[in-house]
């Protein structure tokens, strides 16, 4: 894909297709489970940004962990990674925005959710283009993703960070996010990503701050966007574009909140919404 193909630059004024922004999560919505994104999908989206609209990836990676996927796609234009933390452009491998954590803050947050919960296991984002991974005793980290391993807690501080993430030992993911917004809300935003990914961000920060800003930047308003996605911190985004859209797949938080609910990242979900709109549109052509 590249930026003329994706439409990850400015949006058209063509009126080809019904919303002019179309954007993605990438894991369990854009991407399949072998991590690759279907023929039918790329045509899909080549066909939208055709008729003038924009390919907008969200996704909850910091940039580090992002940047080489959109590198394999072609993608040369935005993207929101970190939660809505930072604001990437790809094509020139450039950070255009970072929010990070306020570490005093995000001390006390995990002081207070530990006191309820017990010990975590902990793990960290740090801030930046090459900003490392730090991991934890105890916490598991999914897929092949490079880490750097910590054993003494005070190595967290001692950069900045977008966000710090939370396992426990015997909770569920959506047990321990409850837990960890009881505790600590009013310090920091808890967000859940994916099986074993509770984050704590920067307070008000969500998917929907850096869409916002990116979009901004694109020309394009909310009432022009129709959101893809599959977790529940994706909901912040769907509460802001016209449309949201969850993948079968999606957790049950996010597909109570969508306007529609598609075939899974597996079988061409995001294809089969965005064929069935350019269908509609050609017949009132």
């Amino acid at each position: 894909m590249s930026d003329t193909d994706t439409g990850t630059g400015a949006a058209g004024g063509g009126t080809g297709f019904p919303y002019r922004l179309v954007a993605t999560d990438l894991d369990g919505t854009l991407l399949r489970s072998d991590g690759t994104v279907s023929q039918r999908t790329r045509e899909a989206l080549a066909a939208a940004i055709a008729a003038g609209a924009a390919h907008l990836v969200v996704t909850g990676r910091a940039v580090p962990w992002t940047r080489h996927i959109l590198d394999d796609l072609g993608y040369d234009g935005l993207a929101v990674c970190g939660q809505g933390g930072q604001v990437y452009h790809a094509g020139e491998h450039r950070l255009l925005t970072s929010v990070t954590l306020d570490r005093q803050l995000a001390g006390v947050a995990l002081a207070k959710i530990e006191a309820e919960t017990g010990p975590l296991y902990l793990a960290a984002s740090r801030d930046g283009l090459d900003g490392d991974i730090l991991v934890g005793p105890g916490y598991e980290v999914g897929g092949s993703l490079p880490a750097v391993p910590f054993t003494d807690a005070a190595d967290l501080w001692t950069a900045p960070l977008n966000k710090i993430y939370l396992q426990h030992p015997t909770l569920s993911d959506d047990e321990l996010a409850e837990a960890a917004r009881l505790a600590a809300g009013g310090f920091v935003t808890v967000t859940m990503a994916g099986a074993g990914i509770v984050e704590l961000l920067p307070l008000g920060l969500s998917k929907a701050t850096g869409l916002s800003l990116a979009a901004r930047r694109l020309g394009v308003k909310a009432a022009d966007t129709i959101a893809f996605g599959d977790m529940p911190n994706d909901i912040p985004m769907f509460g802001w574009a016209a449309r949201g859209v969850a993948m079968a797949n999606a957790h049950e938080e996010l597909k109570a909140v969508a306007d529609e609910v598609t075939s899974s990242h597996d079988e061409d979900g995001i294809a089969v919404v965005l064929e069935r709109l350019a269908a509609s549109a050609a017949t009132r052509v």
